[in-house]
């Protein structure tokens, strides 16, 4: 195996047991998600399309929009008033529940089916719009490693309000300005068309 072969190796797997040995206990998780279910669902599948869907979600994902709460670099009153009472295993231990449950797909608006697939898939060339799939994949299952989140099945509700927020730069947790800038050269025709496909991606 040549030299560069090897080092990516291990790199890998050093990196896979960092994260496996970082990961928490889903059993504590469930216990725990008791105060989160009024909003997220027992399963971590919402009803409200105002509130995120959580079943499936990177567990490593979790873990930091719960750490952004906590500190503040992200707003929400709701979670404002959580976040600070979670510990770092509070944290993990519920990433861990909330990623090993299943997300209840849902459908799209059938109108808004050809303009979102566009922007997903290929985006808008008139205005440097990337493709969201080069992020978050072509089914939409995100990438873990780059802290990219899953999207598919999530409520286009809510998806649309954190694209607005990140157009208005309400919201400012996205590592390098990445989403605030994808956001602010969408139209709100676009978030709305590409929030609904995203809801019926699976």
């Amino acid at each position: 195996m040549k030299l560069k072969q090897l080092v990516t190796a291990l790199t890998f797997s050093i990196f896979a047991f960092t994260c496996l040995a970082d990961s928490g206990d889903p059993a504590v998780g469930k216990t725990l998600s008791a105060t989160c279910a009024a909003c997220h669902g027992v399963d971590g599948n919402s009803v409200n399309a105002e509130w995120p869907k959580l079943a499936g979600q990177h567990e490593a994902y979790i873990v930091k929009q719960l750490q952004d709460y906590k500190s503040g670099k992200r707003v929400n009153a709701l979670m404002a008033g959580i976040a600070p009472g979670l510990s770092e295993d509070d944290m993990k231990n519920l990433a861990a529940y909330f990623s090993t449950q299943k997300i209840k797909y849902a459908t799209a608006n059938p109108d808004a089916i050809e303009l979102g697939e566009k922007i997903y898939r290929a985006g808008d060339s008139t205005n440097s719009l990337p493709a969201c799939m080069s992020c978050h994949g072509p089914a939409g299952k995100g990438n873990p490693a780059a802290m990219y989140p899953a999207m598919a099945g999530q409520h286009a509700t809510y998806t649309a309000n954190q694209l607005k927020m990140f157009k208005a730069e309400e919201r400012a947790n996205d590592d390098n300005a990445v989403m605030r800038t994808i956001a602010g050269a969408m139209t709100n025709a676009q978030i709305e068309a590409v929030s609904e496909y995203i809801q019926g991606l699976r």
